[in-house]
């Protein structure tokens, strides 16, 4: 019995594991859609309306974001994209790693690093897949670039 807790509970880190890495990417697009929710809900839209136009702001959101990633070509721009969606990424990724690190070590010093090396996991991990690129991958000889 034992066992299968065991192997149940080494499943629901995986599941959880892949779950924040998957929506790490949609980081900034959930806090645009929060915002506009609640700005609409405030403004008198009711329960509906501000559901809708959460939505929406978050589409437009990670829409115009990809369609900047997709059309503008200096390098330097496009990490700078690509930087406003990974911040969020980053912040939640440390977040979420220090809320599971501070229940299972009691030193403060190690819970930062473990954040901190949460953060950055999962901080590379969304830039690979908000700019759809291997981070590692063999070179050719030729520019990949779009």
């Amino acid at each position: 019995m034992i066992f299968i807790g065991i192997l149940l509970s080494m499943a629901t880190i995986g599941f959880l594991c892949w779950l924040l890495f998957t929506l790490a990417v949609f980081a900034l697009s959930l806090f645009a859609g929060i915002t506009a929710c609640t700005w609409a809900y405030g403004t008198g839209a009711g329960w509906l309306g501000a559901i809708l136009v959460g939505f929406a702001a978050a589409a437009l959101t990670f829409g115009l974001g990809r369609f900047l990633l997709a059309t503008v070509r200096p390098i330097w721009a496009r990490l700078l994209i690509a930087s406003v969606f990974v911040v969020p990424a980053v912040a939640a990724g440390f977040h979420a790693t220090h809320g599971i690190v501070k229940h299972t070590m009691p030193s403060q010093t190690w819970q930062m690093v473990f954040s901190i090396l949460g953060a950055a996991a999962v901080g590379i991990v969304a830039f690979v897949r908000i700019t759809e690129r291997k981070a590692f991958g063999p070179s050719d000889g030729h520019s990949s670039a779009p």
